[in-house]
C-alpha cells in the first residue's frame, strides 16, 4: 500500500519532515500494519495520501520492545522500549540522533536522553510524563470513557491537568461516511501539540493493547 485514501484538500497536509508543533490542526491516517513483510508495526500516511512515516519492531530481547518511528526514507526519529515487569512496567521513548533502524545491535542506533514515557496510572489509563518532569503531564481518555481496547474505540490525548485535548484517535471513515477497517484509525494533532509526541503515543498505545 504506497497510498491509501488521500484527505480532502482543506485539512492540514503538514510535511513530513517537520517534526515540530505546529499552529494548525494536522490529521494522519494510521495503519496499523507494517509495511515489512511478516513485520509488526504500523504505516502513517500524510494528508496527501502518501506513506509520511513508518514503524518497525525489529524483535525482543528479554522481553524489552524495540520499536523504532522511521520517515519516509528510513531514517530513525524516534526509539519506544519496554522497560520493567508487572506494576513497574513502562515504555519509555527517546528520540534518536543517529544510526541505522533494525541494526542487529541495538546500541547501533544512538539515541539521546529519554523523551518521555508512558505507563499505567490508575484505572488503566495510559499516562505520560516528560523525561525530567513533576509529573504525568497527558493521559489517555478513551472514547465514552472506557478503556481503550486494541485502538477499536476511539481516545483522546488530553493534559493531564487542564484536560485540554492535544490529539484525537478515531476510526477512520470514507468521504461517504463508510467506516474502514479496525485496524485503520484517523489521528488529529491539535495546534501547538508537538506531532512526534502524539505518533509516539499512539504506537505506545498500539504496543500496550497488542495490537501491532
Amino acid at each position: 500500500m504506497a497510498k491509501i485514501q488521500p484527505l480532502p484538500a482543506s485539512a492540514g497536509a503538514a510535511s513530513p519532515s517537520d517534526e515540530a508543533a505546529c499552529t494548525t490542526t494536522t490529521t494522519y491516517t494510521v495503519w496499523m500494519k507494517s509495511l515489512v513483510f511478516n513485520g509488526n508495526g504500523c504505516t502513517v500516511y500524510g494528508a496527501d495520501g502518501a506513506v509520511a512515516f513508518r514503524v518497525d519492531n525489529y524483535g525482543c530481547r528479554g522481553g524489552r520492545e524495540a520499536c523504532f518511528f522511521m520517515d519516509r526514507a528510513g531514517k530513525a526519529l524516534i526509539a519506544v522500549r519496554r522497560r520493567g515487569f508487572g506494576a513497574f512496567r513502562r515504555w519509555e521513548v527517546s528520540r534518536c540522533c543517529h544510526g541505522a533502524a533494525g541494526a542487529e545491535d541495538e546500541d547501533e542506533t544512538e539515541t539521546a536522553a529519554p523523551w518521555f514515557a508512558v505507563r499505567r496510572g490508575k484505572g488503566g489509563a495510559p499516562m505520560v510524563a516528560m523525561h525530567g518532569g513533576a509529573g504525568p503531564c497527558y493521559r489517555v481518555d478513551a472514547e465514552g470513557g472506557k478503556k481503550e481496547k486494541k485502538n477499536k474505540a476511539g481516545y483522546r490525548v488530553v493534559g493531564a491537568v487542564d484536560g485540554a485535548v492535544a490529539a484525537e484517535v478515531a476510526r477512520k471513515t470514507t468521504a461517504a461516511g463508510v467506516p474502514l477497517g479496525d485496524d485503520v484509525l484517523s489521528l488529529t494533532v491539535g495546534p501547538g501539540t508537538d506531532r512526534l509526541l502524539a505518533l509516539g503515543l499512539v504506537v505506545v498505545c498500539g504496543l500496550m493493547n497488542r495490537s501491532m
